[in-house]
């Protein structure tokens, strides 16, 4: 069991002693977007996006013994079994972003990656969501401010680039 309250195992190779934890990841489909993880004009499959959730996250006053981050994993776990969406929900022990409780991060390749914060655990996961499906519609990764649902406007920590990789780069840096 890890800090936060998230079920995992976690094995270790003695002859290295490094752990290597295996998180519990839930898959689902975004509404819209097709069922083979494909986007119109590819011809490679995409890879669903991941949102990061920090399990260990915990607020101030809060009654209960389960910690805020946990259970918002939990509640976007539940939500994407009843919804279709190409996304994977990923626990992760620490964002580092504790004053901003709770914290959740969207991640694809080749697109800006986002850290938000300040969710509630228990009635944000619709929204994350929603916010998810326009991330995961838009090329780049940027989703306009205006387009976001309102947790999402307010609650934005950074916006990172996408790692540049040699196709990406300039020719006189190549």
């Amino acid at each position: 069991m890890c800090p936060g309250g998230v079920p995992r195992s976690c094995s270790r190779d003695e002859s290295t002693k490094e752990p290597s934890p295996t998180w519990r990841i839930a898959t689902a489909r975004i509404p819209g977007s097709s069922p083979a993880f494909y986007d119109e004009g590819m011809k490679a499959p995409r890879m669903p996006i991941r949102i990061y959730v920090c399990t260990t996250c915990k607020t101030p006053d809060d009654p209960s013994p389960e910690r805020a981050g946990a259970r918002l994993f939990k509640s976007l776990h539940e939500v994407t079994q009843t919804h279709q969406s190409d996304v994977i929900i990923e626990g992760v022990e620490c964002l580092s972003v504790c004053k901003r409780p709770c914290t959740i991060a969207f991640a694809d390749q080749n697109k800006w990656t986002y850290i938000y914060g300040d969710f509630t655990a228990d009635d944000s996961a619709e929204q994350i969501l929603a916010c998810a499906s326009l991330y995961a519609h838009a090329a780049d990764g940027l989703i306009p401010w205006k387009e976001r649902p309102d947790a999402l406007k307010k609650g934005v920590i950074a916006r990172l680039p996408a790692s540049l990789n040699s196709s990406r780069l300039p020719e006189a840096q190549q």
